[in-house]
């Protein structure tokens, strides 16, 4: 008799532990998993739903469409990108087999969503007939324009250009070179994933580049918050740095600049001046300076995914990496947006506004639903600081590395970049930056702007800038 017992005990004791597995995953299914399945972009049963309703229309600012919707069946409409490749990074795409990416994806719902008030109003207009869904539209920041002009600046060549108005954060344009076309990847995606130049990456914002002597300027921002009178101090320039251990810091090109002050070093960019105040700094307070302006960091974005840029954590006896890290270089990493959010923070006074791609959330029929404030992130920088920032990089537009950035009419502000790169070999070509804002006194625009391989500065990044600017300005 025990023993019967003792058997029906064991196999009770099975049922109850294949019970609880059982209850257990069925719980971790319904609220891990299975929520996780029902929103999967490759769920084709929540593309046949979803395809009840027509997605809604993307336009720029001015309300021209960037994106058309017709339906093709049951299970799929067809999505049409008006500008193709230029915009195929910011808007992204929807495909049944490929998924959805980008502003697409951040405003699915809003896109699939339509309003009942729209849908009587269409039924009683069609005299009882029943009419297609239509999402909601998105008016963006974006200016077709602009966007244009930078895509075409770049030309072949790979790189990136990004310009935010400085007082409220929107994004006027965002270009990333090579594109792809995203009406065309059922013939292309095997190609495009393949491709060594990475046609898929958003070099914007997730392209990582040494920055180079764009990097000046957060130098310059934590020498004047941490050497008293750093201003006035003189300083003798002879084309390079000794530093120790057989390693010395050269001027580009050799270039020696005699007895300089703060302003003429970074005017003329000294690497042999900053070399020397990234020494005087120390790691801890360049990199303090750097993190404050979201390096090591997420920048605040309304949704735009941002690879964060790096700055290193250096020995005190790293002098030399010390010394590269305040010229850009080490091993200092920024993407275009980074740096186009630290020009349109001393811009804006030491403030820095959230950047943002969406200003409103409109019906079929233009009426409103929603509306995107500006957000203000923080003043960063203190005014006093951004104001004398503001002064250095308009003088190196006026009579430094910058002046292919000029605009007739428009004081434009800036700092140019030549950033040393092994990715293309020992002897690569330098990438070429330029960062700016303009104008002067009213700052409207702020923009960023790389060339892989483009050699100096102050020449086609900057040159690219200016046409930018002129653009955007509608000079």
């Amino acid at each position: 008799m025990n023993n019967i017992l003792s058997n029906i005990k064991k196999v009770m004791l099975v049922f109850l532990i294949c019970f609880i597995a059982l209850i257990s995953y069925m719980t971790y299914f319904e609220i891990l998993t299975g929520p996780q399945i029902v929103n999967s972009t490759y769920n084709r049963r929540l593309w046949i739903k979803r395809n009840e309703v027509l997605r809604g229309t993307i336009y720029d600012r001015n309300g021209n469409a960037l994106t058309k919707s017709e339906p093709i069946n049951a299970e799929t409409q067809k999505r049409e990108y008006t500008g193709g490749p230029m915009f195929a990074h910011v808007l992204g795409y929807v495909d049944i087999k490929y998924g959805i990416t980008g502003l697409e994806r951040k405003y699915d719902e809003e896109l699939m969503s339509s309003n009942i008030q729209d849908s009587i109003k269409s039924f009683i207009l069609n005299k009882g007939k029943v009419q297609k869904k239509v999402g909601y539209s998105l008016k963006t920041t974006l200016d077709l324009d602009t966007q244009q002009r930078a895509y075409d600046l770049l030309g072949d060549n790979r790189g990136a250009v990004v310009a935010l108005n400085p007082k409220t954060g929107e994004v006027i344009a965002m270009v990333s070179k090579p594109s792809f076309d995203p009406n065309n990847l059922q013939n292309t995606w095997k190609q495009l994933n393949e491709d060594s130049t990475r046609p898929l990456l958003n070099r914007a914002t997730a392209g990582l580049y040494p920055p180079g002597s764009t990097f000046k300027t957060v130098t310059a921002i934590s020498a004047l918050e941490n050497i008293p009178g750093v201003q006035n101090r003189s300083f003798q320039d002879t084309g390079e740095l000794p530093i120790g251990g057989g390693y010395t810091l050269h001027n580009y090109a050799g270039e020696v600049l005699g007895t300089i002050d703060f302003k003429s070093a970074y005017t003329h960019s000294s690497n042999v001046y900053f070399g020397s105040l990234g020494l005087e700094l120390g790691n801890d307070k360049l990199k303090q300076t750097a993190e404050k302006l979201f390096f090591n960091k997420e920048i605040p974005t309304d949704g735009i995914p941002v690879e964060p840029s790096k700055f290193p954590s250096l020995k005190s006896y790293e002098k030399g990496s010390i010394a590269q890290s305040a010229i850009g270089q080490s091993s200092d990493l920024a993407s275009p947006l980074q740096m186009a959010v630290i020009t349109s923070t001393i811009a804006n006074g030491g403030v820095l506004m959230k950047p943002h791609l969406v200003s409103d959330v409109l019906t079929n029929t233009g009426e409103e639903v929603k509306s995107i404030q500006s957000e203000q992130v923080g003043q960063v920088i203190s005014a006093d600081t951004a104001n004398t920032m503001r002064d250095l990089m308009k003088s190196v537009v006026e009579s430094g590395t910058g002046v292919n950035a000029s605009v007739e009419g428009i004081d434009v502000a800036g700092k140019t970049g030549t950033a040393d790169n092994e990715a293309m070999g020992k002897n690569s070509v330098p990438h070429s930056w330029f960062i700016g804002f303009a104008p002067y006194e009213d700052p409207q625009i702020a923009v960023a702007v790389i060339v892989e391989n483009g050699g100096q500065g102050g020449k086609l990044a900057a040159s690219i800038a200016s046409e930018v600017i002129r653009t955007a300005l509608r000079k």
